[in-house]
């Protein structure tokens, strides 16, 4: 299938060598230019790469079939959430072809970090946790578990011991704390090395996770430098 239009940035240069990728995909009813300011306030001394993918327009039935950018459709909000599959393997497949695409570019898949917020992070974790290649990093920002009872153990996987950082707000309407935690739970209890931290916020980003988040992209930067 072909590529989604996606916005692309550089941490430091154009001009210099990549060192790593980082795809990160933003939530439901936004676009690929969510995320993009943040990368100045990262503090990456890195060339790195960053990705923002735009998901395409499409009737969500939450919304009252209101077309909006969405990485799945959400047919439920209740606790579990009912959602379309067809369409979640639809953006994991194009997730994959991204890391297909930097692995073309001289980019392997141990060198992108792969990132969402809400969808979008629910998107790269039912990616990650099923991908056959290694990771950099896995950062899933105010999200959840599409299958709460199916997680792939850790035994055998690629992205066993792959750093994942898991924020979320306790205040959260869109998707409850609980929802968040019980998903972290599942994941740890997979045995995968989580990081989990919470935040006294709503369905957004806040100051102090900015600078946690630098320090998190700093040490996958860091790591990356190390491979090269």
């Amino acid at each position: 299938m072909p590529l989604l239009p996606h916005l692309e940035r550089y941490s430091i240069s154009k001009d210099l060598p990549v060192i790593g990728t980082v795809i990160w995909l933003h939530g439901l009813g936004a676009s690929g230019h969510d995320f993009e300011p943040l990368v100045p306030v990262l503090g990456l001394k890195q060339n790195l790469r960053f990705l923002f993918p735009h998901a395409p327009n499409k009737p969500v039935t939450i919304n009252g079939s209101m077309v909006m950018p969405s990485w799945y459709d959400i047919l439920s909000m209740g606790f579990l959430r009912q959602v379309s599959w067809p369409e979640v393997e639809a953006s994991v497949q194009a997730l994959k072809d991204f890391i297909a695409a930097e692995a073309q570019k001289g980019i392997p898949s141990e060198r992108i970090i792969l990132a969402g917020f809400s969808q979008g992070g629910a998107i790269v974790l039912h990616t990650a946790l099923r991908l056959e290649t290694k990771l950099a990093g896995i950062l899933a920002l105010s999200t959840y578990l599409l299958d709460l009872d199916n997680v792939p153990p850790a035994a055998g996987s690629a992205n066993a011991k792959t750093p994942l950082e898991m924020m979320h707000g306790t205040f959260d309407p869109v998707v409850p704390f609980a929802l968040a935690e019980r998903s972290s739970e599942a994941i740890q209890k997979a045995g995968y090395a989580l990081h989990w931290q919470t935040y006294p916020m709503e369905h957004q980003v806040c100051d102090v996770q900015i600078r946690d988040l630098a320090k998190w992209y700093q040490a996958r930067a860091a790591e990356l430098e190390q491979l090269s």
